[in-house]
């Protein structure tokens, strides 16, 4: 279940908000954004509230200023969390089991589009469908900021490179628990990973911060470079056609 951090500070939705646009991707609506004729694609998944929070929009937006074909899917098939609603049933409808399922089918309708190679970063709810997309064949890179829903056991079985982006201030997965996370990964050195506590800051902050704090921003965007500096570094395309290769993906604009 979740916890109460992962529901403060909700956003005021804006199904108009963002730069790029709105289409149907494997069976869902998704905001897009970036060149459609990029070979990479980055996956963002939402927390509770959903593909129409501006903020997440907005990063999206950044990361495919750097060259990425970025897509947002609505998981929640327009139903988001919001305050009127009670939780525990709330959770119920829109488990990250089923969200799993759902981002498998969008891996499977990128790459019919010719998309070859995906990263993924999930915030909060969002973190823990990356984790289990981590355990498939189905994505590159993995990044996961202020993790909810996340298992210690999962990280036994992740295959692409991870990182993992979390508070200090995080009842739900304090610091304790994230060295748990990467005393698992530092016993898979087949694996590359990333761990990276960022001080006085809370669970949320990544996505749900108030664009008129300035502190708040730049507390923000710290993460997001460091986001899209490790999939810049792990989602690689080769243009001679042999797949992954060992050049350099676009580089960080953030």
């Amino acid at each position: 279940m979740l916890g109460s951090q992962c529901c403060k500070n909700p956003p005021t939705l804006s199904s108009s908000s963002g730069n790029g646009s709105v289409l149907e991707l494997g069976g869902f609506n998704t905001y897009v954004s970036g060149p459609s004729t990029s070979k990479l694609a980055i996956l963002l998944v939402s927390d509770v509230y959903g593909y129409e929070a501006p903020n997440l929009r907005t990063i999206a937006d950044k990361v495919a200023a750097a060259g990425y074909y970025v897509v947002v899917p609505d998981f929640f098939f327009g139903d988001p969390y919001n305050e009127e609603k009670s939780l525990s049933p709330w959770f119920e409808l829109h488990k990250p089991d089923k969200g799993f399922e759902d981002a498998k089918q969008v891996a499977a309708a990128l790459k019919d589009k010719g998309i070859s190679a995906i990263g993924a970063a999930g915030f909060c709810w969002g973190a823990k469908v990356v984790i289990d997309l981590a355990k498939s064949d189905d994505i590159q890179a993995a990044v996961l900021l202020h993790p909810s829903l996340v298992k210690v056991d999962d990280f036994k079985e992740v295959k692409p490179p991870v990182a993992i982006l979390a508070a200090e201030i995080d009842h739900f997965c304090p610091p304790e628990r994230i060295k748990q996370y990467e005393e698992i990964l530092l016993s898979k050195p087949e694996v590359d990973k990333f761990v990276k506590i960022y001080p006085s800051v809370k669970h949320g902050w990544t996505v749900r911060y108030n664009v008129e704090d300035k502190k708040a921003v730049q507390r923000a965007e710290e993460a997001h470079r460091d986001m899209l500096d490790w999939l810049t570094k792990h989602v690689k395309y080769s243009e001679k056609g042999s797949g992954f290769s060992s050049v350099r993906g676009p580089r960080s604009s953030m």
